[in-house]
């Protein structure tokens, strides 16, 4: 097992010891999706915006430097044919949304995951 020994942090870049940048999450969230959206925990994340049934838009507390992320969403629904898609990806924020199986918009919990 290595050790991860982080000697600087320049304008939100982690590099190790041998100088070169460490890949992180820069920003996360887990929240509800159904009734009063409420974020149940985060990271980056300072709140979430209910675009509609399904449609929702993560705002982030501190933007990314540009839109090159990665972004990975999924959430947990007892329906196997549940789907959770990114839409849109900003340097401030993110829309993600929730489809049933189908071609119909439903709201679900979801997760978000931010990659830079």
């Amino acid at each position: 097992m290595s050790t991860l020994v982080c000697n600087t942090l320049e304008a939100g870049t982690l590099k190790n010891s041998s100088g070169t940048e460490v890949y992180t999450c820069k920003a996360w969230v887990n929240f509800n999706g159904t009734g009063t959206v409420a974020i149940r925990a985060s990271g980056n994340v300072s709140s979430i915006t209910d675009n509609g049934v399904g449609y929702y838009t993560v705002n982030l507390t501190t933007a990314m430097q540009d839109t090159n992320t990665a972004a990975i969403t999924g959430g947990v629904e007892r329906s196997l044919a549940a789907q959770w898609t990114i839409v849109s990806i900003g340097a401030g924020s993110f829309q993600v949304k929730a489809y049933d199986g189908g071609n119909a918009l439903a709201d679900y919990p979801m997760s978000l995951a931010v990659f830079r």
